[in-house]
């Protein structure tokens, strides 16, 4: 239904907004399809979430500014939870390169250095305006929406102030940056230190401390792992007290960190109260709780919304139905891989753009998003989950639209081993994955990787 292709090819003039993974793909794409493109990024650097910033002085702690200050919620000694042959984009394999991180789960930074290559391989850089931050976007001749919609961006770089027309905006800013808190009573009035897992860096300023970390997700497991050599007690904070292999080996073996339920309060003499009346006089709270959809300067007059994290209506996480294809959304879904997903929705937009495809129509695609919602309804699944997605079959359902091809069965497969491997073997899956060998040999030998030894 949407691969009908038009013999009238139209060139658009694009903002991008974000020169991460997603904003430098949707550069290229759009670039190939023949669009005047312009990519805004606020940053100094490509890289995104990647572009690793340790000075976080400045941020609030809980993250509780409309325009945050840092975009990245890198840590120092992050590494990758996904193994490098997964991550590249189809044309642009992710390789270990002589003299820099040649670990399959290499640190952030080798993820940052292969951004840059790919800039550099496509030649974008020159397409991306930096330190330039957006402030405002909106329609113009609102309310009329019609085919020749187009949008007002307002951006200020060194203090100059730009308002430039675009005939499209593609949103492509990512969602690990602006905090997801939880409510606990007494969180307003607790003296002592908190902060969001987005300005945690080291953990030096943590020496001798008793820490609380709230949530135990991967970022709540790896902070509260490298905590265990500097502060005097961590107490992991949980939902649910059923927990993988993993975290239940690593709390057995550290004799200061310990697992509790969820928190029932926070005292101002600096007790944390625990749901099974457990207690304890804490330093400092950090809470490794997820993070939520933000466009503070986006104006849709309503018409998108983020409601408990549900950006919505979006078609297939994509186009807002009453304003598509002129806005657009790249990484908005989570629990995917993540790189040629991206490339895949910037091919259908560039190609929607330039009318080599056509969108279902607006009741057709508002009745998929209603679907959509109740199937999520019926499996239970909370609204602030709404973009988690963890389907290959969606992806390859996706990439169906612009006969994008499959993901292989390789990649797959080292992504699932991945996980069963962190859910056995927490500290030590990254550097131990004798099972992959096989599938190793497999992804090595397919076109992704010799097309690389192609003239």
């Amino acid at each position: 239904m949407v691969s009908e292709r038009n013999s009238s090819v139209s060139s658009k003039k694009v903002c991008v907004i974000g020169a991460g993974p997603a904003g430098l793909v949707a550069a290229r794409e759009l670039r190939k399809e023949g669009h005047s493109t312009v990519v805004l990024e606020q940053s100094h650097d490509v890289g995104g979430q990647w572009l690793y910033d340790p000075k976080v002085e400045e941020e609030n702690p809980l993250g509780k500014d409309r325009f945050l200050k840092v975009h990245s919620s890198i840590y120092a000694s992050l590494r990758l939870t996904s193994p490098r042959e997964i991550m590249g984009f189809t044309d642009f394999p992710f390789v270990a390169r002589k003299g820099r991180d040649m670990r399959r789960f290499p640190g952030h930074e080798e993820l940052f250095l292969y951004l840059q290559d790919f800039c550099e391989r496509f030649g974008l850089r020159e397409m991306i305006r930096f330190n330039t931050r957006v402030e405002h976007v909106e329609m113009l001749d609102y309310p009329v929406l019609d085919d020749d919609l187009k949008w007002v961006v307002r951006s200020k770089a060194a203090e100059k102030a730009v308002e430039e027309v675009y005939d499209a905006v593609v949103v492509a800013t990512g969602h690990y940056s602006q905090p997801r808190l939880p409510r606990i009573k007494g969180m307003d009035t607790w003296k002592r230190r908190q902060m969001h897992s987005h300005i945690y860096r080291v953990p030096d300023p943590f020496k001798n401390e008793v820490v609380v970390v709230v949530g135990n997700s991967l970022s709540g497991q790896d902070i509260s792992i490298e905590l265990v050599n500097v502060a005097k007690e961590i107490h992991l904070s949980a939902k649910s007290l059923t927990i993988s292999e993993g975290l239940s080996k690593v709390i057995s073996k550290y004799h200061n960190l310990h697992l509790h339920p969820q928190i029932e309060s926070l005292h101002e003499d600096g007790r944390v109260l625990f749901v099974d009346g457990s207690w304890f006089v804490a330093d400092t709270i950090i809470y490794c709780t997820g993070y939520s959809y933000s466009f503070p300067f986006l104006d849709t007059k309503g018409i998108v919304v983020v409601d408990d994290d549900r950006v919505g209506p979006l078609y297939e996480h994509t186009f807002p139905p009453s304003l598509a294809p002129s806005l657009s959304f790249i990484g908005i879904p989570r629990k995917i891989i993540g790189f040629p997903f991206f490339e895949s929705q910037a091919k259908w937009i560039a190609q929607l753009l330039s009318g080599k495809r056509r969108l279902p129509s607006w009741e057709d695609m508002m009745q998929s998003i209603k679907e959509f919602y109740h199937s999520r309804d019926v499996a239970a699944i909370p609204k602030h989950n709404t973009h988690d997605v963890a389907n290959f079959e969606y992806c390859d359902k996706y990439a169906d639209y612009i006969d994008f091809p499959h993901l292989e069965e390789w990649r797959k497969e080292l992504c699932l081993s991945a996980l069963r491997n962190s859910e056995i073997n927490l500290e030590t899956y990254r550097d131990s994955y004798e099972e992959d060998e096989e599938m190793l040999r497999v992804a090595h030998n397919s076109p992704h990787f010799t097309q690389l030894d192609r003239p």
